[in-house]
């Protein structure tokens, strides 16, 4: 038996991730089934390196069909830089990590008044699956010899 993996949010593991390094790439359609994507705004609970968990709005593209989100890389980390050039600038360009997905009512209730960790990871689902996308865009090769090795 394969031992089971320690998850953070007590709601079960529910979306596939991917950060979108590629800012011209929107992704319109999705790279595992090859359906059309839509604009849908998640709650990304993102561990941020010696400062801790933040809530971040952010708008993503989403395949519903396999539960797959796509954040674009440069957008978020704009967004961070933003929130953290008021907060704490010291933390701006920290490695960061998206480590789930919170209910949208329980984000919205702490946009309000602060939540304490446990009640956050009583409404967060873990990621399921991370991706690493891969350049889409088709390239032009020179025809010539074989290289010689």
């Amino acid at each position: 038996m394969t031992p089971r993996k320690k998850r953070l949010g007590k709601l079960s593991p529910r979306y596939r991730f991917a950060l979108n390094p590629f800012p011209e790439v929107r992704w319109s359609r999705c790279p595992r089934c090859e359906k059309l994507t839509h604009n849908r705004k998640f709650p990304l609970l993102i561990h941020v390196e010696k400062h801790g968990p933040v809530i971040l709005g952010k708008t993503c593209r989403y395949c519903a069909p396999c539960e797959f989100i796509i954040a674009h890389q440069a957008e978020l980390e704009a967004e961070l830089a933003y929130l953290f050039s008021q907060r704490a600038p010291e933390v701006v360009g920290n490695r960061y990590m998206v480590m789930g997905i919170v209910e949208r009512k329980t984000w919205q209730k702490g946009r309000d008044a602060p939540l304490g960790w446990e009640e956050l990871l009583e409404h967060t689902a873990d990621i399921k699956q991370y991706f690493t996308l891969l350049d889409p865009r088709p390239r032009w090769i020179l025809a010539g010899p074989d290289p010689q090795v």
